[in-house]
């Protein structure tokens, strides 16, 4: 079977590789979507079209966002006119752009209208689209987000702590809707208890330096700002006790760094999107809350580390614990072995159509 499966490669993490490897193994031909329009027979050839994060709009000038969704909308239309089967995982609640919001959203329109199965991996994911429509909400499938057991190497023993600080790590993409600003206040606050390491490539070299001002007198906040390789993950992971991801609860849905955190036997003090909403038994171990404004989510994150300190404080394995649980879950109930299957029926099904 040929088919579109865009991006076809994520730098930033191994999501892509992990959805696209079993696809290729089981005999599917991928190809990227800027080929799609290369010649009519091409576009013959296609059986299907898959897109992932294709909402996104670069907002970084109104001309760019411009062309960015002129771009989208056309091939969308391409898509539309071709008859293909088209297959979108929605993979946030909205853009994390806020500028130039108008091309998203009507990005979003198009995409919940158009494709004839909607990914999703959190049940809450469902609750959103029957609020715009239940025809909509008829074209969702649930199909849980891979772990990431294995992927970046085998998981380390935990480091030996050195003295009574939480050790905390925010690792990924840093960008504003992370709230990386919010996260070194309270590390700063907690000077003595917290130890915050804050690992990955900012979105602007101006960001970057607003964190580095920011961090600039602060002794227990080490900040690794740069792209990290894969291999550097399992140490990183190892020297944390847990994670820590202050995600925006506006646009924020599921975290494929949660994922990475429980694979590797790490908990997360985490706000209550849909990948923490699913959890059941297993949401006793993790530090999760709620907010509506930044004045609470300042409070309730504050909150949650002075829970973590005290519990360190109090039962210095108890982390380790938590994360054995949390690996345990992933491992069963997240195993991409069983999720090929059931995005490979899914495809079936539409080509069949």
């Amino acid at each position: 079977m040929n088919i579109i499966f865009n991006p076809p490669e994520n730098s930033e993490n191994q999501y892509i590789h992990l959805m696209i490897s079993p696809l290729q193994k089981a005999g599917f031909n991928i190809y990227p979507l800027d080929n799609f329009l290369s010649s009519y027979r091409h576009i013959q050839q296609i059986q299907l079209v898959h897109l992932n994060w294709f909402e996104n709009i670069d907002d970084s000038s109104f001309f760019v966002a411009l062309k960015s969704f002129f771009r989208k909308l056309v091939a969308l239309i391409a898509i539309k006119l071709s008859r293909k089967p088209l297959v979108w995982t929605m993979h946030n609640r909205a853009s994390h752009e806020k500028g130039l919001s108008f091309f998203s959203r009507s990005i979003t329109y198009l995409l919940m209208r158009w494709a004839n199965k909607i990914i999703v991996h959190s049940h809450i994911s469902i609750e959103l689209l029957k609020k715009r429509s239940m025809r909509i909400a008829a074209k969702a499938v649930y199909l849980p987000h891979p772990n990431f057991i294995q992927v970046y190497g085998p998981a380390l023993a935990p480091t030996a702590t050195k003295g009574k600080r939480l050790r905390l790590l925010f690792i990924g993409a840093v960008k504003p809707y992370k709230n990386i600003e919010l996260l070194l206040t309270l590390a700063q606050a907690y000077e003595k208890e917290v130890q915050l390491t804050v690992a990955g490539k900012p979105v602007t070299s101006g960001y970057q330096q607003t964190l580095e001002q920011m961090a600039a007198q602060s002794t227990n906040i080490n900040l690794q700002l740069r792209f990290i390789h894969d291999q550097e993950l399992p140490l990183l992971l190892s020297e944390a006790d847990a994670l820590v991801l202050p995600y925006d609860l506006a646009s924020s849905l599921n975290s494929g760094t949660v994922f990475l955190a429980f694979s590797y036997k790490k908990t997360v003090i985490c706000p209550n999107i849909g990948t923490i909403m699913d959890l059941k038994e297993e949401k006793a171990y993790v530090l999760a809350y709620d907010y509506e404004t930044p004045t609470q989510h300042a409070f309730q994150l504050s909150e949650q580390i002075e829970t973590a300190i005290r519990l360190k404080a109090e039962q210095p394995a108890i982390f380790e614990q938590w994360g054995e649980h949390l690996f345990q879950y992933v491992a069963k109930t997240h195993a991409p072995e069983q999720i090929e299957q059931q995005l490979i029926e899914i495809y079936k099904q539409l080509i069949k159509q």
